[in-house]
C-alpha cells in the first residue's frame, strides 16, 4: 500500500512548527505504533482513532500500521494532532484522496464517536500554516471563528470527523471556506479617570506613563484610590496595532481564554493577579512545556500588582529580566519556550503594614523596615514614575464628576504624545520613549542641553540619583516634551521627571 501524508503544526510558545505525518500499512500483526517522540497524549490516540473511524462509517486497516511524526526529534505534544493522524491513516489505506489530505493542514482533537472537538492555539497555528505555504486549514467548528480571525487563510470546519470523510469522497456537503465575523466596536470601558477624585499628580503620572510605556509604583494609605487609577491605565492607552493584536490574541489563544465568540483584541489587556501568586503563575509554567503566564497575558497592556509588598520576592524579582528585555524563556523537560512579555508594570502599596498614614503609623521601626524591603531595590530601580498617594480632601469627594477631565481626553493627548515618539524614533527598534536604552539618550544627536540637564546633574552628583536613574529621568523628560508639544525636553520638563522620580516615593536606589 502507499504512504499516506498529513500535515499538522506543532506550538513551541508562539511559534509553530509543520509536523509531516507519514503513515505506511504493512503486512503484520494489526495494530498502530508512534515514531517522532509522540507524548502520552499522542500515544493514546491509537484507540480513540480507531473507535472514530469505525463510528464514522470508515474501515480500520486490519493490518501493521505505522505513522511517524517528523520531524522526529520535535518532541509532538497534545491532542492535536489526532484528525491529521486520522486523514494519515485514511490515505494510506485508499479511502480518501491523498492529494486533498496532503495540502491541508488538520488540527483538532477527535472523539470516541467521530465529534470533532476544539484544541488550544489555533489561531497561532493557523498563521504558522499560512507562513509555511498551507493556507487551507481544516478545524473543529468550535475553532472555526477564531482560526477565521487570519487574514488569507482558507479555513474549513466540521462538526463530525463523518462529515471530513463525506467531503472527501465528494458524497457529502462541501465544507464551505469560513468567514471571519465582523469584528465588535471597541469597547470604551466601563471606568473613566472622571471616577476617580481629586489625585491631579497621580492622574499627571498615570498620563506621563500611557504616553512614554513608563512603569508606575504608587504608595498610598488604603482608599487613596491606587486601584482606581491603576484600572484606568489601559483606557487611556491607543488601541492596539494590528500586529499587536495578533500577537495578544495569539497568548490569549494558547492560555484558552478567548471564549466561545473569538475575536482579536483590540485593546490593551489588563492582568492583576492576586498576591498569593507563584513564580509559576506570573511568568509562566507547568510540566514538559512551559504555558503562558500573567506577564505574558498583559503584553501591548498593564500588569498591576496591588498590594505588592504581599508578592513572594522571588515572584517579584522574577520580572526584572522580562522588564528589560520585553520576553521570557521558560526551560523545561520538554524544552524551552519563549513568550512575549511587554508590559506596563504598576505598583500600589500601603506605606505600612497598619495602612494609616505616616502621622498615625504606629509600626515599630523593625516592621517598617521589613516592609520595605519586601521590594527590592533592583526591581524599583526599573520603575520610572514613583508616586505618593495622599487621602482624597473631603470637599473632593463631594466634587461633581463632570467637572473632571475624562480618559476620552487625556487618551486624545496621549496618543499625540505617541504619534510624536513613533517619528522621533523611526528606522529604529524603539516605538515609545520608555523602550530606549539611556546610552542612546546621551549620544550628541539627543543629549539635552547643559542647561536643561542641570537639575538632574545636581542629583547625580549628589549620589541621590543613580546612573540608571538619569537614564530614567531622561526618558520622562521627553515623554513630558512630548505630551507639551516640545521638540526639546527643556529644565522644568526635566525636574518634573525628577520629581516623580525622586519626589514622589524615597527609596534607595532613585
Amino acid at each position: 500500500m502507499a504512504i499516506g501524508r498529513a500535515f499538522a503544526i506543532a506550538l513551541t510558545g508562539l511559534d509553530g512548527q509543520l509536523v509531516e505525518i507519514e503513515c505506511d500499512i504493512s503486512a503484520g500483526l494489526p495494530g498502530l505504533s508512534f515514531t517522532g517522540l509522540p507524548d502520552a497524549s499522542v500515544n493514546e490516540s491509537r484507540d480513540r482513532l480507531r473507535a472514530a473511524l469505525i463510528n464514522s462509517g470508515a474501515e480500520w486497516p486490519n493490518h501493521k500500521v505505522t505513522v511517524a511524526l517528523l520531524p522526529a526529534d520535535v518532541r509532538k505534544v497534545g491532542s492535536r494532532f489526532d484528525l491529521a493522524v486520522g486523514m494519515a491513516v485514511l490515505a494510506a489505506a485508499g479511502h480518501v484522496p491523498a492529494d486533498e489530505v496532503a495540502g491541508t493542514v488538520w488540527l483538532a482533537e477527535v472523539g470516541l464517536d467521530g465529534q470533532l472537538r476544539p484544541v488550544r492555539g489555533v489561531l497561532p497555528s493557523v498563521l504558522a500554516a499560512r507562513r509555511l505555504g498551507f493556507p487551507r486549514v481544516v478545524v473543529a467548528a468550535a475553532n472555526a471563528a477564531e482560526a477565521a480571525l487570519v487574514d488569507g487563510a482558507d479555513v474549513r470546519c466540521a462538526a463530525l470527523l463523518r462529515d471530513v470523510i463525506g467531503w472527501l469522497r465528494a458524497e457529502g456537503p462541501p465544507l464551505e471556506p469560513v468567514s471571519a465575523a465582523p469584528a465588535p466596536a471597541l469597547d470604551p470601558g466601563h471606568v473613566d479617570l472622571a471616577d476617580v477624585a481629586g489625585q491631579s499628580i497621580a492622574k499627571r503620572a498615570l498620563e506621563i506613563a500611557a504616553a512614554g510605556g513608563h512603569h508606575v509604583y504608587m504608595v498610598g494609605a488604603p482608599g487613596a484610590g491606587k486601584t482606581m487609577l491603576a484600572e484606568r491605565l489601559p483606557g487611556i492607552l491607543p488601541s492596539l496595532s494590528e500586529r499587536a493584536s495578533m500577537e495578544v490574541t495569539a497568548v490569549h489563544s494558547i492560555a484558552g481564554l478567548l471564549g466561545d465568540q473569538p475575536h482579536l483584541v483590540r485593546r490593551p489587556p489588563l492582568q492583576a493577579p492576586h498576591h498569593t501568586a507563584t513564580v509559576a503563575a506570573l511568568v509562566g509554567g507547568g510540566s514538559r512545556l512551559a504555558r503562558p503566564g500573567a506577564i505574558s497575558l498583559a503584553h501591548r497592556g498593564v500588569l498591576f500588582l496591588d498590594e505588592a509588598p504581599e508578592f513572594e520576592p522571588r515572584a517579584l524579582d522574577a520580572l526584572r529580566q522580562p522588564l528589560e528585555s520585553g520576553h521570557v524563556v521558560l526551560h523545561r523537560s520538554g524544552g524551552s519556550v519563549r513568550y512575549p512579555a511587554r508590559f506596563q508594570l504598576v505598583l500600589a502599596a500601603n506605606p505600612c503594614p497598619c495602612g494609616r498614614t505616616p502621622s498615625r503609623c504606629t509600626c515599630p521601626p523593625a516592621t517598617l523596615r521589613r516592609h520595605d524591603q519586601r521590594l527590592s531595590g533592583p526591581l524599583l530601580d526599573r520603575i520610572d514614575l514613583r508616586v505618593q498617594i495622599e487621602p482624597v480632601p473631603h470637599g473632593d469627594l463631594f466634587d461633581l464628576a463632570a467637572g473632571r477631565e475624562a480618559s476620552a481626553a487625556v487618551a486624545a493627548r496621549v496618543a499625540a504624545a505617541r504619534a510624536a515618539a513613533a517619528e522621533r524614533w523611526r528606522g529604529t527598534r524603539w516605538e515609545v520613549n520608555g523602550a530606549v536604552p539611556g546610552a542612546a539618550l546621551r549620544k550628541p544627536r539627543w543629549l539635552l542641553p547643559r542647561s536643561a540637564l542641570h537639575p538632574a546633574q545636581s542629583h547625580l552628583e549628589q549620589g541621590s540619583l543613580s546612573a540608571r536613574g538619569f537614564d530614567r529621568v531622561l526618558r520622562l523628560a521627553w515623554t513630558i516634551a512630548d505630551l507639551g508639544g516640545r521638540d526639546v525636553p527643556d529644565a522644568e520638563a526635566v525636574s518634573e521627571a525628577l520629581f516623580f522620580r525622586t519626589g514622589g516615593v524615597s527609596a534607595w536606589a532613585a
